[in-house]
């Protein structure tokens, strides 16, 4: 999967085209994930009791990751992700890179 997580990633479809935000979950199997202050849906509660009022509660929906675009934590510009084995001691390890600056991020 090329976003995690925690990453940056900017909008490049939808309504929010544009908006950059964090990725707060990654649904692996849907393809999808859930960025902070994107793509907010509301829903309306009722009220449970007598007296109380209902509420409108906003939440980031699931958004398909071919719609999102991540930006690069040194070079801050929107990019592509290739993939780089380094070897160690324990065996090789898979970093992801960025196809722009060819800088290394975990």
């Amino acid at each position: 999967m090329k976003i995690k997580k925690g990453d940056k990633v900017k909008m490049l479809a939808g309504k929010d085209k544009g908006k950059t935000g964090k990725v707060l979950q990654v649904v692996r199997e849907e393809k999808k994930a859930s960025v902070e202050g994107l793509n907010l849906l509301i829903k309306h509660l009722r009220p449970r009791r007598e007296g109380e009022q209902g509420q409108r509660i906003e939440f980031p929906a699931l958004v398909n990751i071919s719609n999102l675009g991540l930006i690069c934590p040194k070079c801050n510009k929107v990019t592509r992700v290739s993939y780089k084995l380094v070897k160690s001691e324990s065996g090789e390890k898979k970093y992801r890179q960025c196809k722009k600056c060819e800088e290394t991020f975990v």
